[in-house]
């Protein structure tokens, strides 16, 4: 099977599954060739050793990857983002559908949503169906975020993405609630597929705490809770800074934030003038080396802003926080919280509070450290029956093959 995937982000960005997929496809027998941008999220610069060209090939684990130019950002400017979208979009239905090659099905990486008009072109153009998986529904996502807010914004989007899910063979998303807000918009229920977000079991695992790394990074001696990834407005971290404060008195408790994106300067600037002792950050770290810091966390955080969008989405931390058996504090409504509550694997509280933050903190620093990691252990289990890469690429090929021999049937 030939497969041909679309992206705007791939590797050496971060948090994404296209190069994970391509790579364990091709090691089943297929053949995978990426259509994608030049790195620059998530700081909206261009990564060292790529310059900005008409367009660049390179194989990156035997996958042959097709990058072609876009106007690098990732602000809250609403004008620049539009100009990062627009122009990956013209260029992968230009350059991309020109370059690419024949295919027998295409997987489309959503967000952003215009990635669906490459997606229709390429499709049409070179006559391959494509899956087209939704990471994010837009435009609700947008507006959460508060990156636009304009009602005719919003009907124009919500139009594209009727356009994009007709035109689609198959749908996947990463949760049920996302499922039935496609269904209540009149996608058929049979075109849409949940396949959730893996984290890499070769990656994310247990391993012995790194004692020297503890004590450099200040992480020594101290109950750390820890949240990792993305730091912008869904993450809503400045809940985070509240509960710091009103945790003061617990002196070996401190909250260890570990990433990058376009809130971290002003969080960082509010930690210093609040004076917050209790509030260690670390800049983004290599994915290789994820597991030896989630191994110096006493409790792992997942957050994200109150919004009935993020009731109904799983972020993909998630699952590495459960690959790598440390106890979870869930911090999300919705079906995030209900997937930590059902396998054990944490405690929840509501999203945005800073007194229920604070209190969950102190529940768990009162728990034994048996107790916190039978919790983490109750997650590695489920991680290991339900969220490896290798139980769920083998649900993306079948649905590829049986994607492929309906185009070829009709």
């Amino acid at each position: 099977m030939r497969l041909l995937t679309l992206s705007q982000w791939y590797d050496p960005e971060p948090n994404f599954k296209g190069l994970a997929l391509a790579t364990a496809l091709q090691a089943k027998g297929h053949t995978v060739t990426a259509v994608t941008g030049f790195p620059n999220y998530p700081s909206g610069k261009i990564y060292p050793g790529y310059r900005l060209q008409w367009r660049q090939w390179e194989t990156m684990n035997g996958v042959r990857v097709l990058r072609v130019p876009l106007y690098p950002d990732h602000s809250y400017s609403s004008v620049k983002r539009i100009l990062n979208y627009a122009s990956f979009a013209l260029s992968a239905s230009t350059l991309g559908a020109a370059l690419c090659g024949p295919a027998d099905v295409m997987w489309v990486y959503h967000p952003p949503l215009t990635v669906g008009i490459p997606a229709w072109w390429i499709g049409l153009l070179r006559r391959i169906p494509f899956v087209y998986e939704v990471q994010d529904l837009w435009p609700e996502t947008l507006a959460a975020t508060g990156m636009f807010r304009l009602a005719v914004a919003a009907s124009w989007m919500n139009r594209l993405a009727q356009f994009v899910y007709r035109r689609a063979a198959a749908i996947t998303v990463i949760s049920p609630g996302f499922k039935r807000n496609l269904i209540a918009k009149g996608v058929p229920a049979e075109k849409i597929h949940v396949i959730p977000n893996w984290a890499d079991e070769e990656l994310y695992r247990p391993v012995a705490r790194d004692e020297n790394l503890a004590f450099e990074s200040g992480l020594a001696n101290r109950f750390n809770i820890m949240f990792a990834g993305n730091i912008g407005a869904a993450q809503a971290l400045e809940t985070v800074l509240e509960a710091a404060e009103l945790l003061r008195d617990l002196p070996r408790a401190q909250f260890v934030l570990i990433g990058d994106g376009v809130s971290v300067k002003t969080l960082r600037q509010a930690t210093q003038e609040r004076g917050l002792s209790n509030v260690r950050w670390i800049d983004r770290q290599p994915a290789e080396r994820m597991s030896h810091w989630f191994a110096l966390a006493d409790v792992m955080l997942v957050h994200l802003k109150r919004d009935p969008l993020f009731e109904i989405t799983i972020p993909s931390k998630t699952m590495a926080y459960l690959a790598c058996g440390r106890p979870i504090l869930c911090a999300v409504a919705g079906d995030t919280a209900d997937l930590v509550r059902s396998v054990g694997a944490g405690i929840t509280c509501a999203p945005q509070d800073p007194a229920a933050l604070a209190q969950a903190v102190r529940d768990l620093y009162a728990m034994s450290c048996e107790q916190r990691e039978a919790m983490g252990e109750a997650g590695r289990r489920a991680f290991l029956e339900n969220y490896t890469q290798a139980v769920l690429v083998n649900r993306y090929e079948a649905l590829f093959k049986d994607v492929v021999a309906r185009a070829q049937k009709h």
